[in-house]
């Protein structure tokens, strides 16, 4: 089958679009997290009574959960699946869960890897193998092979076609050249990968109007089959720089159950609202001239500690990467970029933003400010292969479930005491990036012997290369291996391959560390405490850095986190809304 597309797209509006997608369709998705996704169009095809796609993409999340709530998918094929801060999104988990759908869970590098198969007409494409891990069996048709060139055991996977990938963009022109602004995700390789790529866009341009922009990515004509004009197309996600993120109207849609997720989520009269419009317009400089937030002289609370902690492990030489979903990884990155390593590289939104300031964590403005101050924006396929699979990145610091005394990570699915399972996110790209990055940094917030076991069920990823024996031959530079809890930091043990407790937590016994942990536990003959922070990193971490308190989001329970975001959607409307005035004034304060 060739991918080869037309030279002229065709322009129509959402019903001719949602009418191209055929029954059975393998399905792509384009957009990551709260950006640019083509909600308008997903309503649409959704509405249509369509049946029988199999869901592909990096991430399920939003689109996903709109697709099973009308019953249109059969399959599914993904990375992981979440709804960000609000959570496991109910309808994958009810699906996997139950066994009713078939989910297909690949690493990131794979997926990358099948997708240029396809859009390179090659019957296979190799990757490195995520070495330690279970996910080599889980992926359809991933093989492992002695290389033929130089021997080296080595993964390959064949194309993965799509049948029809949808898409929301900025602006294409009158000819039909699409521009993407901000991270691409997987949506060049997506769109490669098709038969048939549709697009919806905020406006349409004159041609040669799109050349007058600065940092875009262009999909050009003819990789593009059908474009609709949809003003608010990506609404309650972002479109940038058209509007931001409406989180108060997500957190509303997730928790109403009387009515459709599809018509909770249906733009007002006029589009998004002004507000979220304004806040797109705000600038870094706007937002880091803004007076600190007050927050008082208290002790140190644990998930400061923490934050304070792995920033200290950040130096002048670090990359360090924050991925999905990772509130405390991103505070720490930017407490330490803050502070003491003001030449270290910071990666956000997957990789997509590039080496940005340290802007403070503004819940409706961390992306359109990290747009604004990053270096480059990229494509998760094109991060994989410059940074990632090279071993340029130091750090992606990424939360765990479940990790065992050899420091293996199960980010899949648990079994639950009544039986059944309990179904999780999914690992992204940790299986790959735990051997690729310099360091293996994980964290727990909530330290229990549910937590910390002795075997988990399902290895989502390991640092299966440990050593500098093991780790030079691959071109990988070998750093540490730690994992953080709220009771103490393991360092992974390049002899014994076992964790070893390095240090414990202010105030934290070793008896209370054995009794919270499911396997024997061994303390290092140096084990110490972990310093407090200084009073200048305190005030650095809640005035500057993280005034909202965003990394409380994974220390809280499932009770808990309601009245928590409740909390900081309230503060985050009021902070984005002195924000606006003093975009527009700037005297205000």
């Amino acid at each position: 089958m060739s991918l080869v597309k037309s030279n002229r797209p065709q322009f129509t509006d959402m019903e001719g679009l949602a009418a191209m997608v055929g029954q059975g369709d393998t399905f792509g998705v384009g957009g990551h997290h709260f950006a640019r996704l083509p909600v308008a169009l997903l309503r649409a095809i959704a509405g249509s009574g369509i049946k029988g796609l199999r869901y592909v993409s990096w991430a399920g999340g939003l689109p996903l959960e709109l697709l099973l709530e009308m019953d249109a998918v059969a399959e599914i094929d993904l990375c992981f699946s979440s709804l960000d801060i609000f959570g496991l999104p109910p309808r994958f988990r009810a699906v996997a869960e139950s066994g009713a759908i078939p989910v297909r869970d690949w690493t990131a590098l794979a997926m990358i890897q099948a997708l240029r198969a396809a859009q390179q007409n090659l019957p296979s494409m190799p990757f490195q193998l995520p070495q330690g891990s279970d996910m080599l069996g889980r992926m359809p048709d991933a093989i492992a092979r002695p290389d033929p060139v130089g021997g080296t055991d080595t993964g390959f996977v064949p194309p993965l076609r799509l049948d029809t990938f949808i898409v929301h963009a900025q602006r294409a022109d009158e000819s039909g050249n699409v521009e993407i602004i901000g991270p691409r995700a997987l949506d060049f390789a997506m769109a490669g990968a098709a038969r048939q790529v549709l697009v919806t866009v905020e406006e349409i341009v004159p041609v040669g109007a799109l050349r007058q922009d600065g940092r875009q990515s262009i999909l050009t004509r003819n990789q593009v089959s059908a474009i609709g004009v949809a003003p608010g197309g990506a609404y309650p996600a972002s479109c940038l720089p058209f509007y931001v993120t409406d989180y108060q109207a997500l957190s509303e849609a997730f928790a109403a159950k009387e009515t459709a997720l599809s018509d909770r989520l249906r733009p007002p009269l006029g589009g998004p609202p002004e507000r979220l419009r304004k806040a797109a317009k705000v600038s870094a400089e706007t937002v880091l001239a803004m007076p600190a937030l007050a927050q008082g002289n208290r002790q140190a609370s644990v998930d400061e500690i923490i934050a304070a902690r792995i920033a200290a492990e950040l130096d002048n030489e670090s990359f360090a990467s924050a991925g999905a979903v990772s509130p405390l990884a991103n505070v720490a990155y930017r407490l330490a970029k803050a502070t003491h390593a003001p030449d270290m590289i910071v990666a956000t939104m997957s990789c997509g933003h590039l080496d940005i300031a340290p802007s403070p964590m503004v819940l409706s403005l961390i992306e359109s400010l990290d747009c604004e101050t990053a270096v480059a924006h990229a494509g998760g396929d094109d991060t994989y292969s410059t940074y990632y699979q090279a071993g340029a990145v130091t750090h992606e610091i990424v939360g765990a479930a479940q990790v065992d005394r050899r420091g293996r990570v199960n980010t899949i699915a648990l079994s639950k005491p009544s039986g059944g399972l309990l179904r999780l996110p999914g690992q992204g790209g940790m299986a790959d990036v735990a051997n690729m990055h310099r360091d293996y940094l994980l964290y727990v917030p909530r330290h229990s012997v549910q937590s910390l076991v002795d075997e988990v069920e399902i290895a989502s990823s390991a640092r299966g290369l440990l050593t500098p024996t093991e780790r030079d031959p691959m071109g990988y530079r070998t750093g540490k291996a730690l994992v953080f809890t709220d009771l103490c930091v393991f360092r992974l043990d390049q002899t014994s391959r076992e964790l070893i407790v390095i240090e414990t937590m202010p105030g934290v016994t070793r008896r209370q560390v054995r009794d919270a942990t499911g396997f024997a536990v061994t303390f290092d003959a140096d084990c110490r405490e972990v310093p407090m922070p200084s009073g200048d990193t305190l005030v650095a971490l809640r005035s500057r850095v993280d005034p909202l308190g965003l990394r409380r989001l994974e220390f809280v329970s499932a009770k808990e986190r309601g009245a928590l975001i409740a909390d900081i959607l309230a503060a985050d409307r009021a902070m984005v809304d002195r924000c606006i005035a003093a975009q527009r004034s700037p005297a205000a304060s």
